[in-house]
């Protein structure tokens, strides 16, 4: 007798238990689909701090294609820029969700929204900025440090030996050459002219409008507005309207966003999780080419 009354507590807690975890699966599951089952949304990107690389913000942009309640995209953008390569790539994606996927694009800019940071911005169907956000720094930085002197002071000499004339171009031991800046030079105005041209495209404007504001200065949010630049003044809120406005959600539309990854020591150790909330730069050669604003 006794022992069936142990046989039973135990099916009876055992069964308790498959019940339990079948509950927890289940709202887990219905969590995860959710998404995927509810009705229109626009999708919410964010772009923080300087731009280093493009990988998180594309990776993002293409799991949001893949969920069909995904109508429209909001880009929250609060960065000075960054490198060129990584700002192109952000451009040349957001382009595609829009040719290609037939979604709309709105940009919202923050507190800064500057040069890689307009260059991202440009690619949008609409770009609303705070009156005071700063914005423009349409332009290219070009930076060498020069440790020549202090290794002199120290003791150290470098010694190159090399396979053609420009091999050790921007060496951080010694001054530049005419004939190198020249070369830097003609490899800063093609990137100059290559954002110039994106801006024109996008934007709609004549080329040589956007030549007379290509030289690296800031406006506010509503002088770009005056410029052209920039299409509304408005604040986070009024982006994402606009942006279900154009997918044609009716009503305020719901918000959906992939959260970023958590905090991890290893990232910490290899300086990445500090480069990435405070907008620091993390490692880089010592020749970078960036769109940039330029803070001494």
């Amino acid at each position: 007798m006794a022992r069936r009354s142990v046989l039973r507590a135990v099916v009876m807690v055992g069964g308790a238990g498959l019940l339990f975890f079948a509950a927890v699966f289940t709202i887990a599951y219905l969590t995860g689909i959710r998404e995927a089952l509810g009705g229109p949304k626009v999708a919410l990107v964010e772009i923080e701090g300087v731009i280093l690389d493009s990988k998180e913000t594309t990776d993002q942009l293409e799991r949001h294609l893949q969920n069909p309640t995904v109508r429209a995209f909001l880009i929250r953008i609060n960065s000075p820029g960054g490198g060129v390569a990584a700002s192109q790539e952000i451009y040349e994606e957001l382009l595609k969700v829009r040719r290609v996927h037939g979604k709309p694009v709105v940009a919202s800019m923050g507190s800064l929204a500057a040069s890689g940071g307009y260059y991202v911005a440009s690619a949008a169907d609409r770009i609303l900025a705070n009156p005071g956000t700063i914005t423009g720094s349409i332009g290219v930085i070009m930076q060498i440090p020069n440790f020549g002197e202090l290794l002199q002071k120290i003791g150290i000499r470098s010694v190159v030996i090399k396979s053609g004339a420009y091999k050790d171009l921007a060496s951080g031991t010694r001054e530049l050459t005419p004939d190198e800046r020249r070369i830097l030079q003609s490899v800063l105005d093609d990137v100059h002219d290559q954002f110039i041209q994106a801006v024109a495209d996008s934007r709609r404007l004549e080329r040589r409008r956007v030549e007379q504001l290509a030289d690296g200065r800031i406006f506010s949010g509503r002088q770009a507005q005056e410029l052209g630049l920039v299409d509304e003044l408005g604040n986070l809120q009024d982006a994402l309207a606009r942006a279900g406005a154009l997918a044609g959600i009716s009503g305020p539309p719901a918000v959906t966003q992939i959260e970023k990854p958590r905090f991890s020591l290893l990232r910490l150790l290899t300086g990445w999780q500090l480069a990435e909330p405070w907008g620091l730069p993390g490692p880089s050669p010592s020749l970078t080419l960036a769109y940039l604003l330029h803070l001494p």
